[in-house]
Formats: C-alpha cells, structure tokens, sequence
C-alpha cells in the first residue's frame, strides 16, 4: 500500500496499481519471487509464528496481488532502518543542511512534533532556495521548515512487498521511500542501499524472476 502526502495532508492512499495510473506512468512489470520449497529464511519464519495477525494478513496480502500464497513474502518492516534521524517542522534550513551535511544524507523527513510526515527535504532544495535570493542567504537558512511549500512525498506501509517498493522507487527515480503507518506516523525508512543490502544477506530474496 502506498500514500502521498502534501504538506502532511494525504491525498492518495491505494495500491500500487493505482499509483501508476494516478501518475500516469506504466504500471509495474509481473514480478515474482519462487524460492526452494525446501529453503526457508529461518529468522523471518520464526517471527512469522511468534506474530499470528501478521502471517494471516501476509497470506490475505499475497492472494489479492495474485501471488502463490506457497511463496514467503518479504515486506517492508523486515528491512527497513526503524530509527531513522529526521527533522521536525520548527527545525530551520540550517539545522536541516548540517544535519545532512554531518551524516552524508542525500534526503530526510520532515514531521510534526507528533512524528506526522510532512515531506521530505534535501541538499538541492536548500541550494536552490538559496540560489534565488543569494543575498538575504542568512535570512533564508533561519526560516522554519513549515515556512516552505514542500513537493509530495510518496509513502509506503511496513506490510507492504519489497518487490512493489523497489519498482516504484526505479520508476518514480526515489533514493528513498519514508514508511508511514495507517496513522500517518513515520515509522522508519526504506532505501535503495536497504533493499541492496537485503538481497546480498536473505538468500532466497529475488526482487525480479
């Protein structure tokens, strides 16, 4: 399941499919993971029958994206960072910039102080609001992150398949999807080098077959 949000409003919340013709980009190719039957990523599986409610809603899930329910599907919670830093709404540009600057960040969610996503923020739009008005640069880097008009974010929900996630992000050209639960609260993020790592370290992990 995938949302937008705009200046913390949300606009749209549906499937994947649904996403592509809102944007009017092609809808994701087939994509289907086929594991051994007699290969099973053992920590996962444990987790699965410790947590009853997420297995019947995995299993609901698969049958409804015309998925082999035979098959183990990976989701979002399972590889995502949890504790991911962001930036709150009444933090200036500057506190932004040196936070991305000091840990290497190419973007980060901006909340409100109830942790409710309100967009994203990132190196280029500092500059380039900078760029607009390079002599009042003092000025511009004091303002407050709810003073700027923030582009729409796309957003995923932890139950959602790594495989849905990874084509939206190549195709929406995404570093990073935040993932928001069905409260609007920012419950980690899911990036490119996350679904990277995943396929290296869950062997029967393939995003594409």
């Amino acid at each position: 399941m995938f949302a937008i949000y705009n200046n913390g409003s949300v606009g749209f919340r549906s499937t994947a499919d649904n996403l592509y013709e809102l944007k009017n980009t092609d809808a994701p190719l087939d994509a289907r993971l086929k594991p051994d039957d007699d290969t099973l990523f053992q920590e996962l599986s444990k987790k699965q029958e410790r947590n009853a409610p997420t297995s019947e809603a995995v299993n609901i899930y698969k049958k409804m994206s015309n998925i082999d329910t035979t098959e183990i599907v990976y989701h979002v919670e399972d590889i995502m960072t949890a504790d991911c830093m962001y930036v709150t709404d009444q933090s200036t540009l500057q506190d932004a910039y040196d936070i991305l600057k000091e840990h290497d960040f190419s973007q980060m969610p901006i909340l409100t102080s109830e942790k409710k996503i309100l967009g994203m923020i990132n190196k280029k739009i500092i500059l380039n609001l900078l760029i607009e008005d390079i002599e009042n640069s003092r000025s511009i880097l004091s303002k407050k992150l709810e003073e700027l008009y923030l582009n729409e974010v796309i957003t995923t929900e932890p139950i959602t398949d790594i495989r849905r996630v990874s084509k939206v992000m190549l195709d929406f050209k995404l570093d990073a999807i935040p993932v928001v639960n069905k409260n609007d609260v920012l419950v980690g993020i899911v990036s490119k080098t996350d679904i990277i790592k995943a396929v290296s370290y869950i062997p029967k992990l393939k995003l594409w077959s």
